[in-house]
């Protein structure tokens, strides 16, 4: 889910560089962060805690990148 999210912010121009406040361009290295995993007989479930992604800027003049797992403090109304 927050993947989806993620994409559409920066498909639509509303995650923003806090350093040059303009939209970002990109990211890579999404991955959810697992909270706990459980596996018993027949049965198993994995609960997750969030996500990390590396945000890039990629405007010119503006080098800003940051690993968060808070990219939704980027994300503007």
């Amino acid at each position: 889910m927050s993947l989806s999210v993620i994409k559409e912010a920066i498909a639509q121009g509303k995650m923003i560089c806090p350093t040059c406040n303009k939209p970002v361009k990109k990211f890579e290295k999404y991955v959810d962060m697992v909270d706990s995993i459980w596996d018993g007989a027949g049965d198993s479930a994995t609960s997750h805690k969030g996500s990390k992604v590396t945000l890039i800027c990629d405007n010119d003049g503006c080098d800003w990148k940051e690993r968060t797992e808070y990219w939704a403090n980027y994300v503007a109304d």
